[in-house]
């Protein structure tokens, strides 16, 4: 079978194994920039909770920097570090759907190539 003889279903196997790997490493790119999120935040935290309750705490608000208290920053970084966690099993249960469709399509594809040089070697 030459590369001019792919039948367009087999064409339709190949574009959605290339699509899935695509959306893979958008998925995996996702779970690296939520990790990151967690660990700057658990390290607020852990600095948060070293510091005095009564200390001057700042926080980002867009591109300047305001006073705020100790305690309303612990809750929305708690708040904030949860809800990255929440992406974080989203993500987990995206990533293990799309290695199983992964493997079925390349199960498929591999099922089809033996066939087709199970073909060619008996003609």
């Amino acid at each position: 079978m030459s590369n001019q003889e792919v039948p367009p279903w087999l064409k339709e196997q190949l574009e959605r194994y290339e699509q899935l790997q695509q959306n893979l490493q958008s998925v995996l790119v996702q779970k690296q920039q939520v990790d990151l999120e967690i660990i700057e935040i658990s390290k607020a935290l852990e600095e948060l909770n070293k510091s005095a309750d009564d200390v001057k705490v700042y926080k980002s608000a867009g591109t300047v920097m305001v006073s705020s208290n100790k305690a309303d920053v612990v809750k929305e970084l708690t708040e904030s570090k949860d809800l990255s966690n929440t992406k974080i099993t989203v993500l987990n249960k995206q990533e293990e759907r799309l290695k199983e469709s992964l493997k079925e399509v390349q199960e498929k594809l591999d099922e089809t190539m033996k066939r087709s040089t199970t073909g060619l070697n008996t003609q």
